[in-house]
């Protein structure tokens, strides 16, 4: 089984955590313009594939570059998007993705790439572990109840568009049971106050969660 970067357009990581995932990673795919500061960062190794509409990247550029790229026009897709549909579908024994500078720089292209994660993960079935890493904070998708291990006093933030969902917690602060998710802030900026927080839905759904350092 392999690991694969998505990197985007938004701030390039400095941290060891998030390079040290670059790095070692299978198979690195640039979305665009990103594929400017992954080489500025990486320079000894060309991206697997560089993808999107292309509009970032000047006609210069693709001339001299000796690389893989792949211009798709469809704008009904973002970049990562095209991305993760390229990957799944060429390299079918991927188990792990990270996203890689999908936050930072625009707020509304942040908001819209951590909630593709979502997306991405119920289009995949849960088989591929699925996260967004940067300096600061790593958000994860879950479908359905789980626990996972976080560390004691770790930020937690929780985000779901389902207001029928109902999450009972253990291992966090401030449980969740008695929240109704009718916007996004209402299960956000919680603390760990075990090791391994669990979250039990009342019925499948999309959920985000965000874990601060």
């Amino acid at each position: 089984m392999k690991s694969a970067v998505i990197i985007g357009g938004g701030q390039f990581p400095r941290k060891a955590f998030p390079r040290f995932l670059v790095s070692e990673a299978d198979i690195v795919v640039c979305c665009d313009g990103a594929a400017r500061n992954y080489l500025r960062n990486f320079p000894d190794r060309t991206p697997d594939m560089i993808i999107g509409d292309l509009d970032s990247l000047s006609g210069t550029f693709l001339e001299s570059y000796e690389g893989p790229w792949l211009k798709v026009s469809d704008q009904e897709t973002n970049d990562q998007t095209k991305a993760f549909d390229w990957l799944i579908q060429t390299h079918p024994d991927i188990s792990e993705i990270h996203f890689i500078g999908a936050t930072g720089k625009r707020a509304d292209h942040t908001i819209a790439n951590l909630s593709l994660l979502t997306e991405y993960a119920a289009r995949t079935d849960g088989r591929i572990s699925i996260d967004s890493v940067n300096d600061n904070e790593t958000a994860f998708p879950m479908l359905d109840s789980g626990s996972f291990l976080c560390g004691k006093g770790r930020p937690v933030s929780i985000f779901s568009p389902d207001n029928t969902l109902k999450i009972k917690s253990a291992g966090l602060e401030w449980p969740t049971d008695n929240v109704i998710f009718d916007n996004w802030w209402k299960a956000s900026l919680n603390r760990a106050c075990a090791d391994q927080v669990t979250l039990n839905f009342n019925h499948p759904s999309k959920v985000l969660v965000v874990l601060g350092d």
